[in-house]
């Protein structure tokens, strides 16, 4: 099974490389590993390329932001099992995308695989600040603001192709549009790996505290446009976040 991870970036200089070595340093030996950079300015290019024989398809051009980004990078991917690494993040082990491919081998009906993850600060003592325990999976959540952390998601590229790419319509929360579409409108079947999957570093694109009033009214409207209850589903998101944070 080849198993496609796809890293998007933009002046990332100071934790690209440790995204990259996370990615390189899997025991899993059928990796394809696509690297989007936006156009870099910073020095991030460089470091790129330092790893440009191990790194299986890159590209750097302008972009229209993140989204746009994955949706090169899916473009390009030709395997069969598709997942991110941000910029900003690292795998939990060297092990995890061994993992993440026996749990597809045991469940052959599996659309998609997801985790668990930790945030932990952006500094040297990388301390843990939120515990993201996704759960075994519930449909009747999902009403409830519930998903899984985005970067421990690996879907079947046929399910990809079958449902579409991220809606560049919805510049800062397409995950969460895309997640919804997969999970609540076509009802893949999704298998929760009881392991922890990804490091993200608070700061990232993904946890920066000043875009939190942006995701939310953006999340409010991907609920609305899915049909389903924006503030009720974007407050108990909320509430579930401040959980992890309290009993991290």
């Amino acid at each position: 099974m080849l198993v496609t991870i796809i890293t998007v970036c933009y002046n990332r200089k100071a934790t690209i490389e440790q995204s990259i070595k996370s990615v390189l340093d899997q025991d899993y030996p059928d990796i394809e590993y696509i690297v989007v950079d936006g156009n870099s300015s910073d020095g991030t290019q460089g470091i790129i390329e330092r790893y440009a024989d191990k790194i299986s398809k890159y590209v750097s051009e302008p972009d229209k932001g993140m989204y746009d980004a994955i949706n090169k990078g899916l473009a390009m991917a030709t395997g069969d099992v598709v997942g991110l690494m941000h910029s900003d993040d690292v795998f939990y082990d060297n092990s995890v995308v061994s993992k993440i491919v026996n749990i597809f081998k045991n469940s052959p009906t599996a659309d998609a695989v997801y985790g668990d993850g930790i945030y932990v600060t952006n500094d040297e003592e990388q301390k843990i600040v939120r515990n993201r325990i996704g759960g075994k999976y519930n449909f009747k959540k999902l009403k409830s603001g519930w998903l899984p952390l985005h970067p421990t998601v690996y879907i079947k590229k046929s399910i990809i192709e079958k449902y579409g790419n991220y809606n560049l319509d919805f510049k800062i929360a397409s995950d969460t549009e895309f997640l919804l579409r997969y999970l609540y409108k076509y009802k893949i079947n999704i298998v929760y790996l009881n392991s922890y999957i990804v490091k993200m570093r608070m700061g990232g694109l993904s946890t920066d505290y000043k875009r939190a009033f942006e995701v939310l009214r953006e999340d409010y409207n991907i609920y609305k446009f899915h049909r389903l209850s924006g503030l009720r589903a974007v407050f108990q998101k909320k509430m579930l976040a401040l959980m992890q944070y309290v009993k991290k």
